[in-house]
């Protein structure tokens, strides 16, 4: 886990500006961590570090967590279709007398402005520690961590430059003794095999859609190992690469009415999701199911605390299990491990009026080993 003390300052601020940050904030003030054994890198190097934490964060987890331990990283669910709305609220569209608060923004400024500063600490996404075993004795870890900026991870609205400081920061490590006995163990078997550790490998790409397109075909998505499982969403370009007023975080539906994968050539799923997210339909079931398909807990006893009425404003994600068992949540055992090529079609209602980038997550399942020299071996390209 990582902890941190962060306060958000400019010269003359005070405790009413309209300033705020993003939601999950420990780890959106983040654009990649990198991960390295031995000196050898192990975690994927890209800048989507942000986008990985809010998607595992948003569909792994239910109410509870999301309004008890969650809040340690300033998880703060956005009002649905507000998301751009800065802390004390904005006029709403075509009702001058009307003022509309983003709530989730309010609780989150409220912690953190005036200069306070912010206690937060949360797990670290990365593959390494999603899984349950210890890291064997006599290999050296290293952590990266890389600033996102920070028109990226707050909404400022107002002209004084607001900047994002660290105050302090550590790891907090679970460290266990072992017994000589164990030890002489474990050395023994290295000297026959190596030490194996599953993974579940998370990779985050970026497509750009570019503004006036009403269809976009984005071949070779991934090539090579195919995933497990896929979620797909939409945010607009400037609050990806960092705009102050844009919340990254606004996954809208862009009134997509046509959205399928093609593994290898093969249509996933069999029939493409046709949704109409027009304001006066509600032709959008078979979207909104793919959170709970796409996830393992479809008519599960539990959910992601995102309504039918929040998918279309805000939370709209498109989630694909890739297995033949639909088996991409379980970790009693693999399916076969294929390569081949995902391609991805999607269609819209009219011409998208700014350029948007497609956010693809995908899942493999992948092993990490160490010899008895320490060497470490993985069966993918980090």
């Amino acid at each position: 886990m990582i902890k941190v003390r962060v306060k958000i300052s400019a010269v003359g601020s005070t405790d009413q500006d309209a300033v705020g940050p993003i939601n999950n904030f420990l780890h959106s003030m983040f654009s990649q961590v990198d991960v390295s054994f031995n000196q050898k890198l192990v975690s994927p190097p890209n800048n989507a570090y942000a986008y990985r934490a809010y998607i595992e964060t948003l569909l792994n987890y239910g109410r509870d967590a999301k309004n008890g331990h969650l809040q340690n990283s300033l998880w703060s669910k956005d009002t649905a279709g507000l998301f751009n709305v800065p802390r004390g609220g904005a006029k709403a569209t075509n009702e001058e007398a009307i003022i509309v608060f983003n709530h989730g923004m309010e609780e989150r400024a409220r912690m953190i402005v005036g200069e306070k500063v912010v206690e937060l600490m949360g797990h670290i996404h990365c593959d390494v520690f999603n899984q349950d075993k210890f890291l064997l004795n006599g290999v050296d870890m290293r952590l990266r961590f890389v600033r996102a900026k920070d028109s990226f991870c707050l909404i400022d609205a107002t002209q004084k430059n607001f900047k994002v400081k660290l105050v302090d920061a550590c790891l907090l490590v679970r460290r266990a003794k072992l017994n000589p006995a164990v030890l002489l163990g474990h050395a023994k078997s290295l000297s026959k095999t190596t030490a194996k550790y599953p993974l579940t490998r998370v990779e985050v790409k970026s497509f750009v859609l570019h503004r006036g397109t009403t269809g976009e075909t984005i071949d070779n998505a991934i090539l090579g190992q195919l995933p497990k499982r896929v979620i797909l969403g939409f945010v607009d370009n400037a609050a990806f690469n960092g705009n102050k007023d844009k919340n990254p975080f606004d996954f809208q539906n862009w009134g997509i009415n046509f959205l399928s994968l093609y593994v290898d050539g093969v249509q996933v799923p069999g029939r493409p999701l046709m949704p109409n997210f027009d304001s006066d339909c509600h032709l959008d079931a078979e979207s909104y199911n793919t959170l709970f398909s796409g996830t393992g807990i479809h008519f599960a006893d539990h959910g992601m605390d995102i309504s039918r009425a929040e998918y279309r404003d805000g939370y709209c994600l498109f989630a694909f299990d890739l297995t033949p068992d639909l088996s991409a949540n379980c970790a009693t055992h693999w399916n076969l491990v294929k390569t081949g090529s995902l391609r991805i079609e999607v269609q819209f209602d009219s011409a998208t009026k700014t350029n948007l980038n497609c956010i693809l997550y995908a899942e493999y399942d992948n092993i990490l080993e160490i010899d008895s020299t320490r060497q470490i071996i993985v069966d993918y390209n980090s």
